[in-house]
């Protein structure tokens, strides 16, 4: 339902032809604000249509439900002319051109930067690639698995636990890291675009936005010349650093400083404990910080996940139960601040809805439905003066009987 109060982003048009998780990401965050996004489709849909659960329509899967909500669903097919004459007028009357295929695949279908600033002389065309051009592996695909085992994070589970076994962390964490970067490499050319009249090439690498990312803390003593220590966050790697046991579950607690350190011990009914030689002053308890770690484990078993939630939240130490993921929809917090809100889709009925994280002084409306694939050609190609006539159709998608 409009408010009236114009959005965020309100007028800024941007065609998205991104697929998977990393693109969509970063559309998807521009949509919410405001923006009009044009998503286009091959005729047979962004692949994250179809992945994961789906209550009615195959091809409208729950990662899709969110990732493309609030956009327009065109399908084109680039390597046909008509086609590809639609596009460049779409892009000729957009401000973003935001797209995932890989560089010389663009040049060949005609829509490189240089082809288009011919069409749009101030477009912002932003490039979501695997690895940054100019390096060996620029022309390589790149998915988020393989992005984890470049960076290192696959290393890192190890470092804790002593397994030489690489891990996967089990969430697309790359591409939705890279998909911010990409949303506010947008928003700042835009911004430039406002102050100069000029548009710009934006690149953003997965491999080098996570790599930054990753090293932000974990290049430790490898950031000095001569190095002084080793690469790696040492306080993230503690192995006893994890969820502690209680006598019913696990609670996270951080005592963070050593101010902390001394309530938990205290409250636990174990301050003598700092009087052990290792852990004796300030000084020693940073450097062995793992002496504590153990000690705490030793200690938590004892008490209930509730007791100690409590007996730390009045102290002001953060503590928070593990939670399963299957339950957290049912968060009181979440609950609270209307973070999930079950809506209706046109035609895939009840689902929820999360909410964007970020608030604004000023109301954002609803940021709206997942679009079925080819949902909006008809109007976006009446829009340019086009008609749907020898234009692609989308793929038929089955239904369920449900």
């Amino acid at each position: 339902m409009s408010t009236g109060v114009p959005r965020m982003l309100e007028g800024l048009k941007v065609i998205d032809m991104t697929s998977i998780i990393f693109g969509p990401f970063c559309t998807q965050i521009l949509a919410d604000m405001g923006a009009t996004v044009i998503k286009v489709e091959t005729p047979q849909g962004d692949l994250m249509r179809r992945s994961g659960a789906y209550a009615r329509t195959y091809g409208m899967g729950a990662a899709h439900m969110t990732l493309n909500r609030g956009k327009k669903s065109v399908v084109l097919d680039l390597k046909q002319d008509r086609d590809a004459e639609a596009m460049r007028r779409l892009i000729a009357g957009s401000d973003v051109f935001i797209h995932n295929v890989r560089g010389k695949a663009i040049e060949r279908l005609g829509f490189g930067y240089d082809a288009l600033t011919a069409v749009k002389r101030d477009l912002i065309y932003v490039h979501c690639t695997g690895y940054g051009s100019g390096g060996p592996y620029a022309d390589l695909p790149a998915y988020d698995d393989v992005i984890q085992a470049a960076s290192g994070l696959a290393s890192l589970p190890g470092k804790v636990d002593g397994n030489p076994v690489p891990r996967y962390t089990p969430s697309t964490i790359v591409d939705k890291v890279a998909g911010l970067y990409a949303a506010y490499a947008v928003l700042a050319a835009f911004i430039h675009r406002l102050r100069t009249q000029e548009g710009q090439f934006v690149e953003v690498p997965m491999f080098e936005t996570f790599t930054q990312f990753l090293l932000e803390e974990h290049l430790a003593g490898g950031t000095f010349e001569p190095a002084c220590g080793p690469v790696g966050y040492r306080r993230q790697l503690e192995p006893f650093r994890q969820p502690f046991r209680t006598s019913d579950g696990y609670l996270s607690i951080v005592p963070y400083g050593d101010e902390n350190w001394v309530k938990v011990l205290t409250l636990l009914g174990d301050a003598a404990f700092l009087d052990d030689p290792r852990v004796a002053t300030p000084a020693l308890r940073v450097e062995n910080a793992d002496v504590l770690y153990h000690r705490l484990a030793e200690l938590t078993p004892a008490h209930s996940t509730a007791t100690l939630q409590e007996l730390f939240v009045a102290a002001s130490i953060p503590a928070m139960p593990v939670r399963d993921i299957a339950t957290i929809k049912d968060d009181p917090h979440l609950s609270a601040t209307g973070f999930f809100r079950r809506t209706a889709h046109p035609s895939e009925g009840g689902y929820h809805a999360m909410q964007p994280p970020v608030r604004f002084g000023v109301a954002m409306p609803d940021p709206g439905h997942a679009p079925l694939l080819g949902e909006h050609t008809d109007e976006v190609l009446a829009s340019l003066n086009m008609t749907e006539r020898d234009m692609p159709q989308a793929t038929p998608v089955a239904r369920s009987a449900a």
